[in-house]
């Protein structure tokens, strides 16, 4: 079992910055592929981006590329999501997750694939 601990988020203006930090505690091998996940009022849970640890990957959902940087201090067991460039679009309750490899096949497979979830925290994003 690995636990979570989230910390960052909060409200920025458009075009604004922030990070989410997110600790890992517990198994290690359940903690190989770690990223953020959002939702949205009334939408479903997204993919954000995913770092595995092993091969050094990163994934990211489109609309994120470019704005958003994902990286992971293995020593620490804590993943970073940088967050540039942010848009309305961005507001939403982002989660971290965990899961063990394969996280190419987690993070194609979605929400459902990853087994260990943080609380949460709020990104607001305001125009």
């Amino acid at each position: 079992q690995v636990q979570l601990e989230e910390s960052g988020g909060g409200s920025v203006q458009a075009g604004g910055s922030l990070r989410l930090s997110c600790t890992a505690s517990g198994s290690t091998s359940n903690s190989a592929c770690m990223g953020w996940f959002r939702q949205a009022p009334g939408k479903e849970r997204e993919g954000v981006a995913t770092f595995d640890r092993f091969l050094g990957t990163t994934y990211y959902a489109d609309s994120v590329k470019g704005r958003f940087t994902i990286s992971r201090d293995n020593a620490k067991s804590t993943v970073y999501l940088q967050m540039n460039s942010l848009k309305p679009e961005d507001t939403a309750m982002y989660y971290c997750a965990a899961a063990p490899p394969p996280c190419s096949v987690r993070w194609r497979d979605g929400s459902s694939r990853f087994s260990s979830w943080g609380q949460g925290t709020q990104v607001t994003v305001s125009s």
